[in-house]
């Protein structure tokens, strides 16, 4: 007798998200060897990270929406089997340009990251999800450091293409847990894709869509500029090496990681909105009082630490709540509002990382990273706000 796989566990969604985050970190540290090996320069060879982020962003724009149509075991089967495929052609690439194709490729893989999300607004209520977005927050936060730390030892005992090879390993080893244990959870699928865009005006004239979505745009913004300003100032200004520098890095990735287990462990006893807004301030309140310290001449590492744990924290008690928000705006849409606000994320991300390399400098870089990351930290604060004052008037409404 046939039995249908069952829903999907949180460790199966904490496992899929995490491949996800590795897939953007993992081989970071050997692209000088990779350059070397293809005979091109780095910046040529570094384009294989700004070219996955760019697909990543339109495919979740197209896998979300393909989930509500066609479910999301489907969905997640196929960008597995896809990124498994495009691992194996990375790994035995024998020119430059052939690589590059298979790595966008790989970026098939971004769906078990949007895909999760909306899986875990299938199968509960926003309260309930938040907690779980939590805990998978909790992948996001330990993939980044130990991406690099394992992709580089690997890089070194068996050479770079060693990291492609696990890749593959890792995704084929995801679509048979995924094939077994990875039931349907989209019960709401539409009969025809016209159906479904007929349906979106409900989700894109949505105030709290927007607003939920815009403050995790934001939120991830702060934390982007801070990775994109820090390995120019930080090592000017206080003479740290390469390893310590690597540590004040995952500092903030490690307030990240407290931030969702609290978000996963009390979300419960918290309304979603509130528990946004209160990531805002406390991400606020570390950047307003660092600032104010460097303007008394107070610049030390301890008080960079102060602006940037705060910052990590928060961002793990906003995104989670955003992101249960942004998918319980309308539950039959979880795909489109995963991909959606994801690929806005990324966007928000790559636009603020633009700014922060063309305005700071080893100068005023240390004034000027902190006030960028505030302005955007503030404008997360803004849409938790607004999305406040939204959420109180639909209750005095009745709606």
């Amino acid at each position: 007798m046939h039995h249908s796989p069952p829903p999907p566990s949180l460790t199966i969604l904490i496992l899929l998200t995490a491949v996800s985050v590795l897939a953007t970190s993992l081989f970071l540290p050997s692209l000088s060897m990779m350059a070397e090996d293809f005979s091109v320069d780095y910046a040529m060879i570094s384009s294989s990270v700004s070219a996955y982020l760019l697909v990543t962003a339109i495919l979740q724009l197209i896998l979300g929406p393909l989930s509500d149509r066609f479910g999301r075991r489907p969905i997640l089967l196929w960008s597995l089997g896809g990124f498994s495929v495009a691992s194996i052609g990375c790994a035995l690439a024998p020119e430059f340009w052939l690589f590059i194709w298979f790595r966008m490729l790989q970026g098939v893989v971004i769906a078990a990251s949007a895909v999760s999300r909306a899986i875990v607004r299938d199968r509960v209520e926003p309260q309930q999800a938040t907690s779980m977005l939590g805990y998978m927050g909790m992948a996001m936060a330990v993939a980044p450091m130990m991406g690099p730390m394992l992709g580089g030892a690997v890089a070194e005992w068996f050479g770079w293409r060693a990291n492609f090879w696990l890749f593959a390993i890792l995704g084929v080893g995801l679509f048979l847990l995924c094939w077994y244990r990875l039931g349907e959870t989209n019960l709401q699928q539409s009969n025809t894709i016209l159906q479904q865009f007929q349906t979106y005006p409900e989700l894109f004239g949505s105030r709290r869509f927007w607003g939920y979505s815009l403050c995790i745009a934001f939120s991830v913004g702060a934390f982007y500029s801070f990775l994109a300003g820090a390995p120019l100032v930080v090592p000017a200004l206080f003479g740290l090496s390469m390893s310590e520098l690597g540590f004040i890095l995952g500092s903030i990735t490690g307030g990240f990681f407290a931030g969702s287990f609290f978000s996963g462990r009390y979300s419960h006893r918290f309304e979603i909105v509130s528990l946004v807004l209160w990531g805002r301030v406390i991400g606020c309140s570390g950047l307003v009082l660092a600032l104010l310290l460097q303007w008394l001449g107070e610049v030390h590492l301890w008080t960079l630490m102060l602006a940037i744990l705060p910052v990590g924290f928060g961002n793990g008690l906003s995104v989670p709540g955003s992101t249960a928000g942004v998918l319980s705006v309308r539950p039959q849409l979880a795909g489109s509002a995963a991909g959606l606000s994801g690929a806005l994320g990324v966007a928000g991300g790559a636009f603020i990382t633009f700014i922060t390399g063309a305005l700071v400098n080893e100068q005023t870089g240390y004034a000027s990273l902190l006030s960028i990351m505030l302005l955007s930290t503030l404008a997360g604060l803004l849409c938790a706000l607004y999305v406040l004052s939204v959420e109180r008037a639909s209750k005095l409404s009745g709606v």
